[in-house]
């Protein structure tokens, strides 16, 4: 018998399993990726007899290979806060799936477990970019601001280092991360004592430098968006800095463009934390675009329609 964890490679997917396995252990199999590889269950060849958990994953993107998955009697429990479309009817799902704008897989997974390890709840929110939300959980821990910038600083760099293209992008593969914060229940624990926190935060430093120093491609009271060059750095930086940019100017909306090797783009689109509404829905119109209401991206936009997507961001937010 197999168990098969299933979890995005994000701050979000990687706090959730922690949850998860801090309160009921197990040995698993980890099928993950960049936080782009979404099409996760595509990679899971389960038996009957085995059971699978699946953490901040559309289910809407992996509906044929979960069908595929439940017709062979494994029971599958799903916690995600993407967009689903219709939940399958079926005895062996059993699904926490919310799409509020507030609300992370990180914290379905800690409703789930009465709170037992909030702080990496809190951890998955912030690096959700959902600030006011994990101030919000915080509130039962006691923090002070010291702490709780560390708690913020933390969910940020987990989710810097899943941006990227290809695994060769980032500082540390998402199976690799999540086994380096396993030991930990506590996470200002693991920032005061694992090298890789020091990692992440050097490099970071240095992308965000780059990043700041690339002017937008347009700029207008509603919304910005920035091209950048076919480097790993512009992989790696794109959603954070979509993020913070997002929380400087809470009324627009945001756009980061990474050009690829293939001449296409990777984008990360952040709706106005005004209204966290209306990235997916920009997203969707373009193939292999998808994501939640606040947060959605692009992974492969052809260069030819980049101007089509600025036109289609300014009728959307405009």
């Amino acid at each position: 018998m197999t168990h098969f964890d299933v979890f995005n490679g994000d701050a979000d997917g990687i706090c959730a399993l922690h949850q998860l396995r801090l309160a009921d252990p197990r040995g698993s199999t980890l099928v993950t990726g960049v936080k782009r590889d979404i099409n996760l269950l595509k990679r899971v060849h389960a038996q009957p007899g085995d059971t699978v958990t699946v953490l901040d994953i559309s289910l809407d993107k992996n509906r044929d290979d979960l069908m595929r998955i439940l017709a062979e009697d494994v029971p599958v429990t799903y916690f995600d806060h993407h967009f689903a479309g219709e939940i399958p009817d079926s005895a062996h799902l059993k699904t926490h799936i919310d799409t509020a704008g507030d609300v992370c897989t990180g914290l379905l997974v800690n409703r789930s477990l009465d709170g037992a390890f909030l702080a990496w709840a809190v951890t998955a929110l912030f690096g959700d970019n959902l600030h006011d939300a994990a101030r919000l959980a915080a509130s039962p821990l006691n923090l002070d601001d010291s702490e709780l910038g560390k708690l913020e600083t933390l969910g940020t760099l987990l989710n810097y280092n899943g941006y990227g293209s290809t695994l060769g992008d980032l500082y540390f593969a998402p199976d690799e991360l999540y086994r380096k914060i396993q030991p930990y229940a506590d996470p200002l624990e693991f920032i005061a004592s694992d090298s890789t926190f020091k990692t992440l935060s050097d490099g970071f430093d240095s992308d965000m430098s780059r990043a700041q120093s690339i002017e937008p491609v347009l700029k207008t009271e509603k919304c910005a968006a920035f091209a950048f060059p076919n480097e790993s750095f512009s992989r790696r930086v794109s959603g954070v800095y979509s993020n913070q940019l997002a929380r400087e100017n809470p009324n627009r909306a945001h756009a980061l463009a990474s050009l690829l090797p293939s001449g296409e783009y990777l984008v990360s689109v952040r709706a106005p934390l005004a209204s966290k509404e209306g990235a997916d829905e920009l997203c969707r119109q373009f193939p292999t675009g998808g994501g939640r209401k606040a947060a959605a991206g692009i992974n492969q936009l052809p260069g030819d329609q980049f101007d089509a997507f600025l036109e289609a961001m300014q009728k959307k937010f405009g």
